[in-house]
């Protein structure tokens, strides 16, 4: 399969996945513009503007806020337990990245700083790619383990607080 033929075929898919929303459908219908196209433009807008650090502290805390915190709402309100851990997760690994980065103020000694911090929250944030898991078994959990191992797993926990309610 050509180039070409790839990447048509990764279009056709994200436009699949984002028929699901109405409001990008009605945008298209009343623009004539595909949405895919315009999903497309706007996320390249956006990492344009984070490597060229044209606001990009407030576009990459924004993301790195905005979808989580959509995930995290819906999380809340669904009867599972295994996203709730996600978002979690996320949200603690979310925190000590912020307060080491804030901390070290990294953004003056890597050159690109923001554009990696883009892609390090969107692979942290991604469902698909669990990046938040692999940063806290990977770094905070061999640290932090050895305060938290008499209270048990969070699958204990959760047990333990079903039984209360």
């Amino acid at each position: 399969m050509s180039l070409q033929e790839k990447a048509q075929n990764h279009i056709g898919q994200l436009d699949k996945e984002l028929s699901k929303y109405s409001y990008l459908n009605e945008f298209e219908k009343q623009t004539g513009v595909q949405k895919v196209y315009v999903v497309l433009g706007f996320g390249a807008l956006y990492f344009f503007l984070i490597f060229f650090n044209v606001a990009a502290e407030f576009l990459v805390n924004t993301i790195g806020f905005a979808l989580p915190a959509y995930y995290s709402l819906h999380a809340l309100f669904t009867a599972g337990t295994a996203d709730d851990t996600q978002w979690l997760t996320y949200w603690v690994v979310y925190a000590f990245l912020t307060v080491f980065e804030s901390g070290i103020n990294a953004v003056y000694w890597f050159p690109f700083y923001y554009t990696f911090k883009f892609v390090l929250v969107l692979w942290m944030a991604l469902p698909q790619t669990s990046g938040a898991q692999i940063v806290f078994r990977s770094f905070l959990e061999p640290v932090f383990a050895k305060y938290f191992t008499h209270t048990g797993t969070s699958a204990n926990l959760k047990a333990q607080a079903a039984k209360t309610e």
